[in-house]
């Protein structure tokens, strides 16, 4: 479904002033606010999309310009998606992480909570881990594999995790019975109330090893160095995780913990990011901008030659397509903005300075105009 235009979105011309936006947007952003008796989460999501454009110059300049390619198709996540929305590479969850306060950490912890499967109740389940691979802009525009070596708890490789020394089998809990449950009596105001706890004995497991395995000590694991793969995909942002499943520590009788990998983006010196898009300036002489020129743009695939039209103003941006950040779920590509900044010499010499006061009296007399 194709975007509709920000300003037709907040009702306004394009000619309106930021106090004009600020005054549509504060007004449909309480009429449509999901939390309001008949608001529309939808509708208010493309108010703020299209308010979060509009109200920034730079971005509302490139807007006018390209429309929603110049701003990377949407203000605040993947174009025509939830922003707060995970999805799956090659068996691995990719998500943002929005931090722990209000409705981000209660979406995050959706994402994130309890043992993310399809386990049963008081199934055994290893310890999560986290970990953080840092990469460089490049590495996150193209993506890569990354090897990570980490010290895990592993099923011990005595006992293949049965916790019990070979020869021997487990057998029946004398504490729980094989319940693999525990009942305590509380003394409360209301009376004695009974809890059902995880037995102390065999941890819920309802059995205990005839002998404990001699090399675990009945735990079932043991420490080993790991060496885990995990693909960064193509156009991953600062701030993302990857969650493996089943790829942190292990536990007797049970399932593996879940491995979180945070995502760092270094800073690089010429481009910035900002949705799909890569920005970045160059810089031309006065006499270039007014009589135009080709110049050479660094971009990520490398050198390309771009032109500019004779009488280009400072500040102008201009769109190479396809050589921005690609997009996570497809094969496409944002563009490369290039603002052109067009420098002003600061000294001239004598000659330099007779010949603007000539193009000035010519201009002056209309033979330029």
């Amino acid at each position: 479904m194709a975007k509709r235009d920000y300003y037709e979105v907040l009702g306004v011309s394009k000619g309106a002033s930021e106090d004009e936006i600020k005054k549509a947007f504060r007004k449909l952003a309480v009429k449509y606010h999901p939390d309001k008796a008949g608001g529309d989460e939808a509708k208010f999501k493309e108010i703020n999309e299209a308010y979060e454009v509009l109200k920034d110059k730079q971005k509302r300049q490139r807007y006018d310009q390209f429309g929603h390619a110049g701003v990377g198709g949407a203000a605040g996540g993947s174009a025509g998606g939830n922003p707060f929305e995970g999805f799956n590479f090659n068996g691995q969850d990719i998500h943002f992480d929005f931090g722990g306060g209000g409705a981000f950490g209660d979406i995050f912890s959706q994402f994130f909570g309890g043992a993310g499967g399809s386990r049963t109740a008081g199934e055994a389940r290893g310890r999560d881990v986290e970990t953080r691979v840092t990469l460089s802009f490049e590495e996150a525009i193209f993506g890569k594999d990354v090897t990570l070596s980490l010290t895990l708890n592993d099923v011990c490789s005595h006992c293949h995790g049965t916790t019990v020394e070979p020869g021997f089998e487990l057998k029946e809990c004398p504490t729980c019975k094989g319940a693999g449950q525990q009942v305590r009596v509380m003394n409360t105001m209301f009376g004695p109330i009974q809890q059902a706890v995880t037995c102390e004995t065999c941890h819920g497991r309802g059995k205990v090893p005839e002998k404990e395995c001699t090399r675990c000590r009945g735990t079932g694991v043991e420490r080993r160095e790991q060496d885990i793969t995990v693909k960064i995909p193509a156009g991953i942002d600062d701030g993302a995780t990857i969650r493996l499943r089943e790829h942190g520590e292990a536990v007797a009788g049970g399932v593996r913990g879940d491995l979180y990998v945070h995502v760092r983006v270094r800073a690089h010196k010429k481009f910035t990011r900002e949705g799909d898009l890569i920005l970045s300036e160059e810089h031309i002489s006065m006499v270039d901008a007014a009589l135009g020129t080709e110049i050479d743009v660094e971009t990520v695939d490398g050198i390309i030659t771009m032109k500019v039209p004779a009488g280009t103003q400072s500040g102008t941006d201009f769109k190479l397509s396809g050589h921005g950040v690609p997009h996570l779920r497809s094969d496409r590509r944002g563009p490369h903005i290039v603002s052109v900044i067009v420098d002003t010499p600061t000294k001239l010499t004598k000659k330099q300075r007779e010949l603007l006061e000539e193009f000035d009296a010519a201009k002056r007399r209309g033979i330029f105009s």
